[in-house]
Protein backbone atom coordinates (compact mmCIF):
# COMPACT_ATOMS: atom_id res chain seq x y z
CA UNK A 1 0.00 0.00 0.00
CA UNK A 2 1.34 3.34 -0.77
CA UNK A 3 1.56 6.37 1.69
CA UNK A 4 -1.63 8.08 -0.56
CA UNK A 5 -3.57 4.86 0.00
CA UNK A 6 -3.00 4.95 3.69
CA UNK A 7 -3.68 8.42 3.72
CA UNK A 8 -7.04 7.98 2.15
CA UNK A 9 -8.00 5.00 4.18
CA UNK A 10 -6.84 7.53 7.51
CA UNK A 11 -9.18 10.01 5.99
CA UNK A 12 -12.10 7.67 5.23
CA UNK A 13 -12.17 6.32 8.81
CA UNK A 14 -11.93 9.77 10.58
CA UNK A 15 -14.75 10.91 8.58
CA UNK A 16 -17.03 7.75 8.79
CA UNK A 17 -16.22 8.08 13.22
CA UNK A 18 -17.20 11.70 12.73
CA UNK A 19 -20.81 10.52 10.50
CA UNK A 20 -21.33 8.26 13.58
CA UNK A 21 -20.50 10.92 16.19
CA UNK A 22 -23.03 13.42 14.79
CA UNK A 23 -25.72 10.81 14.23
CA UNK A 24 -25.69 9.88 17.84
CA UNK A 25 -26.17 13.73 19.26
CA UNK A 26 -28.21 14.52 16.12
CA UNK A 27 -31.72 14.51 17.84
CA UNK A 28 -33.36 12.51 14.90
CA UNK A 29 -35.78 10.93 17.35
CA UNK A 30 -37.32 13.60 18.52
CA UNK A 31 -37.55 15.36 21.89
CA UNK A 32 -36.72 13.42 24.50
CA UNK A 33 -39.68 11.99 27.44
CA UNK A 34 -38.91 12.40 30.93
CA UNK A 35 -39.06 9.28 32.66
CA UNK A 36 -42.25 9.00 35.38
CA UNK A 37 -39.15 9.21 37.95
CA UNK A 38 -38.32 12.36 36.72
CA UNK A 39 -42.20 13.74 36.45
CA UNK A 40 -42.54 12.47 40.35
CA UNK A 41 -38.94 14.11 41.12
CA UNK A 42 -40.57 17.42 39.69
CA UNK A 43 -43.84 17.12 41.14
CA UNK A 44 -42.31 16.78 44.39
CA UNK A 45 -40.25 19.61 44.03
CA UNK A 46 -43.30 22.27 43.01
CA UNK A 47 -45.11 21.11 45.70
CA UNK A 48 -41.73 21.47 48.07
CA UNK A 49 -41.54 25.18 46.85
CA UNK A 50 -45.17 25.57 47.25
CA UNK A 51 -45.12 24.38 50.79
CA UNK A 52 -42.07 26.71 51.38
CA UNK A 53 -43.77 29.75 50.26
CA UNK A 54 -46.83 28.97 51.92
CA UNK A 55 -44.68 28.63 55.57
CA UNK A 56 -42.68 31.79 54.84
CA UNK A 57 -45.80 33.97 53.83
CA UNK A 58 -47.47 33.22 57.25
CA UNK A 59 -43.92 33.60 59.02
CA UNK A 60 -43.69 37.19 57.22
CA UNK A 61 -47.16 37.59 58.73
CA UNK A 62 -46.81 36.70 62.13
CA UNK A 63 -43.64 39.41 61.49
CA UNK A 64 -46.12 42.01 60.34
CA UNK A 65 -47.85 41.55 63.69
CA UNK A 66 -45.40 42.32 65.61
CA UNK A 67 -43.99 45.01 63.76
CA UNK A 68 -47.39 46.76 64.20
CA UNK A 69 -47.73 45.91 67.55
CA UNK A 70 -44.25 47.32 68.29
CA UNK A 71 -45.16 50.65 66.76
CA UNK A 72 -48.78 51.18 68.47
CA UNK A 73 -47.07 50.00 72.06
CA UNK A 74 -43.73 51.31 71.95
CA UNK A 75 -43.32 50.19 75.76
CA UNK A 76 -43.90 46.56 74.55
CA UNK A 77 -40.43 46.44 72.91
CA UNK A 78 -38.50 45.10 75.90
CA UNK A 79 -40.83 42.43 75.89
CA UNK A 80 -41.52 41.68 72.37
CA UNK A 81 -38.02 42.40 70.55
CA UNK A 82 -36.51 38.97 71.55
CA UNK A 83 -39.39 37.21 70.30
CA UNK A 84 -39.37 39.19 66.89
CA UNK A 85 -35.58 38.39 66.56
CA UNK A 86 -37.00 34.73 66.81
CA UNK A 87 -39.89 35.29 64.20
CA UNK A 88 -37.47 37.19 61.75
CA UNK A 89 -34.85 34.54 61.88
CA UNK A 90 -37.84 31.86 61.24
CA UNK A 91 -38.96 33.52 58.44
CA UNK A 92 -35.16 33.30 56.72
CA UNK A 93 -34.95 29.59 57.97
CA UNK A 94 -37.96 28.58 56.17
CA UNK A 95 -37.07 30.68 52.93
CA UNK A 96 -33.93 29.42 52.88
CA UNK A 97 -33.63 26.68 49.54
CA UNK A 98 -36.51 27.72 47.06
CA UNK A 99 -38.12 30.69 47.56
CA UNK A 100 -35.52 33.16 47.10
CA UNK A 101 -34.04 35.97 49.61
CA UNK A 102 -36.03 36.88 52.48
CA UNK A 103 -36.55 40.65 52.91
CA UNK A 104 -37.39 42.54 55.75
CA UNK A 105 -41.21 42.63 56.52
CA UNK A 106 -40.40 46.13 56.94
CA UNK A 107 -38.40 46.70 53.54
CA UNK A 108 -40.15 49.23 51.14
CA UNK A 109 -41.26 46.95 47.98
CA UNK A 110 -39.21 46.62 44.93
CA UNK A 111 -40.99 48.53 41.98
CA UNK A 112 -41.84 45.81 39.57
CA UNK A 113 -43.69 45.78 36.33
CA UNK A 114 -46.60 44.59 37.31
CA UNK A 115 -48.36 46.31 40.31
CA UNK A 116 -48.50 44.20 43.21
CA UNK A 117 -51.64 44.73 45.92
CA UNK A 118 -50.81 46.16 48.89
CA UNK A 119 -51.25 44.01 51.90
CA UNK A 120 -53.82 45.10 54.43
CA UNK A 121 -52.60 47.05 57.64
CA UNK A 122 -52.44 45.28 60.67
CA UNK A 123 -55.10 46.52 63.12
CA UNK A 124 -53.32 46.64 66.87
CA UNK A 125 -55.77 46.91 69.50
CA UNK A 126 -55.44 50.07 71.38
CA UNK A 127 -54.97 48.25 75.24
CA UNK A 128 -51.42 46.77 75.24
CA UNK A 129 -53.03 43.84 76.89
CA UNK A 130 -55.26 43.37 74.49
CA UNK A 131 -52.83 43.54 71.86
CA UNK A 132 -50.72 40.74 73.37
CA UNK A 133 -53.63 38.88 73.65
CA UNK A 134 -53.75 39.00 70.00
CA UNK A 135 -50.43 38.56 69.23
CA UNK A 136 -50.00 35.17 71.03
CA UNK A 137 -53.56 34.11 68.81
CA UNK A 138 -51.49 34.61 66.05
CA UNK A 139 -48.79 33.03 67.26
CA UNK A 140 -50.71 30.05 68.05
CA UNK A 141 -52.70 29.95 64.62
CA UNK A 142 -49.22 30.67 62.77
CA UNK A 143 -47.71 27.18 64.84
CA UNK A 144 -50.50 25.35 63.82
CA UNK A 145 -50.52 26.02 60.27
CA UNK A 146 -46.47 24.92 60.59
CA UNK A 147 -47.70 21.34 62.09
CA UNK A 148 -50.22 21.03 59.86
CA UNK A 149 -47.69 21.24 57.35
CA UNK A 150 -45.73 18.23 58.38
CA UNK A 151 -47.15 16.01 57.09
CA UNK A 152 -46.52 17.32 53.39
CA UNK A 153 -43.02 17.89 54.25
CA UNK A 154 -40.17 16.08 53.09
CA UNK A 155 -37.77 14.89 56.46
CA UNK A 156 -35.30 17.71 56.51
CA UNK A 157 -37.96 20.70 55.71
CA UNK A 158 -40.62 19.05 58.18
CA UNK A 159 -38.27 18.98 61.13
CA UNK A 160 -37.82 22.80 60.42
CA UNK A 161 -41.35 23.16 61.12
CA UNK A 162 -41.07 21.22 63.75
CA UNK A 163 -38.82 23.43 65.63
CA UNK A 164 -40.68 26.48 64.46
CA UNK A 165 -44.04 25.20 65.60
CA UNK A 166 -43.00 24.67 69.01
CA UNK A 167 -41.31 27.69 68.72
CA UNK A 168 -44.47 29.85 68.13
CA UNK A 169 -46.54 27.74 71.07
CA UNK A 170 -43.62 28.91 73.27
CA UNK A 171 -44.07 32.46 72.24
CA UNK A 172 -47.82 32.26 72.57
CA UNK A 173 -47.57 31.10 76.12
CA UNK A 174 -44.82 33.82 77.09
CA UNK A 175 -46.84 36.59 75.59
CA UNK A 176 -50.07 35.01 78.04
CA UNK A 177 -49.20 32.75 80.75
CA UNK A 178 -45.51 33.49 80.99
CA UNK A 179 -46.16 37.16 82.00
CA UNK A 180 -48.64 35.78 85.03
CA UNK A 181 -45.36 34.27 86.63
Amino acid sequence: MTTTGRRALLAAGAAAGATALVGCTSGAEGPRRPSAAEREAERVARAEAALRARSVTAARGLLERYDAVLAAHPSLAPRLTPLRRSVAAHVKALGEGGTGPVEPAAASPKPSARPTPSPAPVLVAADPATALKELAAAERTSSDGHADALLAAPPEYARLLASVAASGAVHAYLLTEGARA
